[in-house]
């Protein structure tokens, strides 16, 4: 099972951190449940990171236990510890519902207008998907033109989408060394 090192998730964290928080939701509904409040908060946070993992997850029309785990390991590590499953699960139903309705190529456009103004954001989803599309050891042809379609739409040129790929690589790579 491939896994971003925790060096590597932390770096991406820590980015995102240094960004800034995001300015506090206010429930239009004064009558929300808390649950349904602290949803609304992880889906404004963390809901573009996770469809653009999940367009990663279905760029090949099969969604494997493996790249679910990456997703969920990522999650958790981001968001330190704090996303519950439950709400891991209801992002990924309403990706795929999104990807029903609207179709992939919508729902991308969608991912990039909400994280093309912030370039941490931005190459955290692209590292996310990367690391995706490496979880089955192999990248399919349509997961590759996700890659590609994501890093174009975030306005991420070859040189740093290579930088990137080539931190995940060899993030990978040590992490197998270990492995053996």
């Amino acid at each position: 099972m491939i896994w971003l090192s925790n060096s590597t998730l932390g770096r991406l964290r820590d980015q995102l951190q240094q960004r800034g928080q995001r300015p506090s939701l206010v429930a239009s509904d004064p009558n929300m449940s808390p649950d349904a409040v602290e949803l609304m908060n992880i889906l404004a946070e963390y809901g573009p990171l996770c469809e653009a993992m999940y367009l990663m997850m279905s760029a090949d029309g099969k969604i494997g236990n493996d790249e679910r785990d990456v997703l969920k390991g990522a999650l958790r590590n981001l968001s330190g510890d704090s996303i519950r499953t439950a709400h891991m699960e209801a992002m990924l139903d309403a990706a795929g519902k999104n990807v029903v309705d609207e179709g992939r190529t919508a729902r991308m456009q969608e991912v990039v207008a909400q994280l093309h103004d912030d370039r941490a954001r931005s190459e955290v989803a692209f590292v996310l998907a990367a690391a995706i599309a490496f979880a089955d050891n192999a990248i399919a042809d349509e997961e590759n033109e996700t890659l590609n379609a994501l890093a174009e739409g975030l306005g991420i040129d070859e040189a740093r989408a290579n930088q990137l790929l080539d931190e995940v690589e060899a993030d990978l790579g040590g992490q197998q060394q270990q492995q053996q």
